[in-house]
């Protein structure tokens, strides 16, 4: 791959590892109650817990969308529908959660700080019962649907194979996250996110890490590549 894509790759999964690091800790403080909610999944965020837990989600999607397009980069021809597929299923999951993480930390904490919710309430984000909650779910549901065809990518074993089985079991969260308003419960299995996801990231920064750069050396009428 070329030293742009290796660089892109490695840094972006591992900005993706920390990012997600970082909220998976913010809510598990979340569901304590350490940040000021009454604890448990169901409990609506704090002022503190709206910036915990959503300022790390908003990077994370921009994080994910660049190591897509880095994974794509490097994908051979016969696969890159697979890549490309995963890019178009990435970039609807940061979209919609960059819509529903920026209204929360640009219009709800404030007004929220304010005491001034009246005439925003459709727009707080309450789990399982407001509309933000299900675009939030929505959009999770699509990353979980970019990693399956993105696992499509890497065939054969050693690192190739971890990283395939990684990014399948996030894919396969896939119904605990769009079935999760109807049935609450959804939540505790598709809590293993904090697990598939934060693994398959790393792996991909040890992939990207481990890739030898292709040199381009210029002759007297063509490039040439090794």
């Amino acid at each position: 791959m070329s030293a742009s894509t290796k660089f892109a790759g490695t840094w972006s999964a591992i900005l993706a590892t920390a990012l997600s690091m970082v909220y998976i800790v913010g809510q598990l403080a979340e569901w304590w109650g350490l940040l000021g909610s009454e604890g448990g999944p169901e409990s609506a965020s704090t002022i503190l817990g709206i910036v915990v837990l959503l300022t790390p989600s908003l990077l994370l999607g921009s994080s994910f969308l660049v190591l897509l397009v880095s994974i794509h980069h490097c994908t051979p021809p016969d696969k890159r529908v697979w890549s490309h597929t995963a890019i178009a299923f990435g970039t609807a999951y940061t979209v919609l959660i960059s819509i529903v993480y920026f209204v929360q930390l640009t219009l709800v904490a404030p007004r929220m700080a304010r005491g001034q919710i009246a005439g925003i309430e459709m727009f707080l984000f309450v789990p399982f019962d407001s509309f933000l909650y299900a675009v939030d779910m929505l959009g999770y549901s699509f990353m979980s649907v970019a990693t399956l065809f993105a696992s499509r990518v890497f065939t054969g074993s050693g690192l190739n194979r971890t990283v395939r089985w990684l990014l399948t079991a996030n894919g396969l969260l896939l119904p605990f996250l769009v079935l999760q308003m109807y049935f609450h419960w959804l939540i505790w299995p598709a809590s293993l996110w904090a697990i598939t996801f934060p693994c398959s990231t790393w792996a991909l920064a040890i992939f990207f890490r481990r890739a030898p750069i292709e040199r381009v050396t210029l002759g007297p009428n063509r490039a040439t590549r090794s």
